[in-house]
């Protein structure tokens, strides 16, 4: 298990992996630099960027927003752990459990006088699987039947294995197929939950995946069939669930895909 060193300069605390021990100065440098350097990967509510290391190694560095209002406090206070912080703790368990996610590198939190957290930075090794299922938006039959079926073993084996993804959704899903076939990691990890997953319970996570109306009832029969489920039930509630999802995302946002219902 990682043993963490932490140090407090000017209201900057900052947990570094002792395996990165060695760019202590660099992940320092992190929020100095954040602005003005690295390439921008995402830029909505979170800013993610790709920095270079000084050996050359890519780096993702998510920086969250500051919390407002309440939520500032409860942070701030340590009634709940900040996003960033359960982001940096989260792979190891899901590592145990033989499940891909990038490696944690560093987390920067910025407070303060009065301890009140502002930006925190979330330092991680960049990851090589180099698809999202955004890809399968439009997807047409005959490109996609696998892929379905690859997905659906692994929500059933992180479900089985007592892990519940709480944001399951397209960007989340990094994958990549070589050889051995589909490989899959998971990101944004902030919001998970560690426990029994039920049979309700992971067909509802099933619910905001995009793609042909086909792919899904591929991905849930075999999900269903991996479980021990009742299949046509199973297709059933997903789809209604899923149904629900996006006519109500729709009434806020456009929807980059043709969607089917």
């Amino acid at each position: 298990m990682y043993e963490f060193h932490v140090y407090v300069p000017k209201m900057r605390i900052t947990k570094i992996n002792p395996r990165y021990e060695h760019w202590r100065s660099f992940i320092g440098s992190v929020p100095d630099i954040f602005e003005q350097e690295g390439k921008e990967i995402y830029n909505k509510r979170n800013l993610i960027k790709m920095l270079t290391a000084p050996d050359g190694t890519a780096v993702n560095v998510k920086r969250y927003h500051v919390p407002h209002g309440p939520n500032r406090l409860v942070y701030s206070w340590g009634i709940r752990k900040p996003k960033c912080q359960r982001a940096f703790d989260y792979p190891m368990i899901l590592k145990n459990k033989g499940i891909e996610t990038p490696e944690p590198i560093a987390i920067i939190e910025e407070r303060s006088w009065l301890g009140l957290l502002g930006y925190s930075y979330l330092i991680t090794m960049q990851c090589d699987y180099g698809h999202t299922l955004y890809e399968v938006g439009d997807a047409k039959a005959g490109t996609y039947e696998t892929l379905a079926k690859a997905l659906a073993h692994f929500a059933a084996k992180i479900h089985n294995g007592n892990v519940l993804h709480k944001d399951f959704t397209p960007g989340n899903v990094l994958w990549k197929q070589d050889d051995e076939g589909f490989h899959f990691s998971l990101v944004d990890i902030n919001r998970m939950h560690f426990g029994q997953v039920s049979a309700k319970q992971g067909l509802y996570n099933l619910r905001k995946f995009w793609g042909p109306k086909e792919f899904i009832r591929i991905m849930v029969t075999e999900y269903a069939l991996l479980r021990n489920l009742d299949v046509g039930k199973s297709v059933d509630y997903v789809m209604r669930e899923r149904a629900k999802f996006w006519t109500k995302y729709g009434r806020k946002h456009e929807i980059p895909f043709k969607l089917e219902l």
